[in-house]
């Protein structure tokens, strides 16, 4: 004990226990807003006039005294309207819904859905969580990188493609896929993938949903289970019960 104690006392760094930490995962969206020529609180933002018949109808939802509960629906209306959310647009949702402006920056950087910096046209959102990175959504990652030439939170030099790498979209069952704006498309290939951008690139439409023949999250092929009538009521049930 003696020994063992002379030795922290001659040489405390011996003494520190070292700590090992995986890589930080940064998202590409913006989080600290910096003021820019098209993101300051002198560039004026308002709603539409049939966006404000919106705002109103989202409103009436809530009760009084928790209106202010529509925020979220309202920044993502902002958004939709500007293609992206700008300081300006949150402080005027803030003052619709007499609200904070401190307590609309958290919700609006708490949530990654909101864009606080300008965007392409088409928002590509790859999912590389566990399920689809299984299936091979790195593969589907590069071909959208090379297809693109751009890498992750980049724009294409046309303002058409944003990429963003994204947690779970919500669609394992039909890994791996990626969100285009409001879009699914899934069960992907890379050629699927290579379609879908050439489409766009285009002006079409893609018809979004699995690729592979699927109508939604059904088994490729038959039935692999509850294929007979379900029992009546008392199945399994003991004779003297």
């Amino acid at each position: 004990m003696l020994s063992s104690l002379r030795r922290l006392v001659l040489n405390p760094i011996s003494a520190v226990r070292t700590l090992q930490t995986s890589a930080v995962s940064r998202h590409d969206a913006l989080f600290v807003h910096r003021d820019s020529d098209d993101n300051n609180p002198d560039v004026k933002f308002d709603f539409t006039p049939d966006n404000m018949k919106r705002v109103e109808a989202i409103m009436s939802i809530y009760p009084e005294g928790h209106k202010r509960a529509a925020v979220i629906p309202l920044l993502d209306l902002a958004q939709r309207q500007h293609g992206w959310l700008p300081i300006s647009a949150m402080h005027r949702v803030a003052d619709i819904l007499s609200m904070p402006k401190m307590r609309v920056y958290e919700v609006a950087t708490f949530y990654t859905m909101f864009m606080r910096k300008p965007i392409g046209k088409y928002h590509v959102q790859i999912c590389t969580t566990t399920p689809c990175w299984l299936r091979g959504s790195d593969d589907i990652l590069n071909c959208i990188k090379s297809k693109l030439n751009i890498e992750v939170g980049g724009t294409t030099k046309d303002n058409l493609f944003t990429l963003s790498e994204v947690e779970c979209l919500g669609a394992c069952v039909n890994a791996p896929m990626v969100q285009i704006n409001d879009d699914y498309y899934e069960d992907l290939s890379v050629k699927d993938t290579e379609e879908i951008l050439d489409d766009l690139k285009a002006g079409k439409k893609p018809k979004p949903g699995p690729r592979n023949g699927r109508f939604a999250a059904e088994p490729i092929g038959q039935l692999t289970s509850l294929k007979g009538e379900p029992p009546g009521p008392g199945f399994g049930v003991r004779s003297d019960l």
